[in-house]
């Protein structure tokens, strides 16, 4: 079966480190808390504020071994009053877990987003 993972974290700062080790946080979090492994990545879409520009955050999840996983980064809707230097995350993942297994990880301040399912 395929399903969907959702995911979000506030990063520090407009800065490379910032992203690649926020992402890199969110990924591992998503990654273990649903016991995936690569294998079972189909795809990843990231997003983020249109705030953070120094790095793409795809490049945290090249670093962890998604080298055979497609992966695309886009710019989140500039909403005003939206939480800023967001990195978001939709993971489709090949599982027998049932769709009510799926632990959606919201991390630091990202965990406003989302207080109905944060884990």
């Amino acid at each position: 079966m395929v399903r969907a993972i959702r995911g979000a974290i506030q990063v520090d700062a407009n800065d490379r480190d910032s992203i690649i080790a926020g992402t890199t946080e969110l990924v591992n979090a998503i990654m273990g808390r649903n016991e995936l492994t690569t294998d079972d990545v189909i795809s990843v879409l990231f997003t983020a504020t249109p705030d953070l520009t120094a790095e793409f955050p795809a490049l945290a999840a090249r670093k962890l071994g998604f080298h055979e996983v497609p992966l695309i980064c886009c710019t989140e809707i500039d909403v005003p009053g939206a939480l800023p230097r967001v990195v978001r995350l939709m993971a489709h993942v090949e599982t027998d877990r049932p769709r009510s297994e799926m632990q959606h990880v919201y991390l630091r301040g990202a965990v406003a987003l989302r207080q109905d399912i944060a884990q």
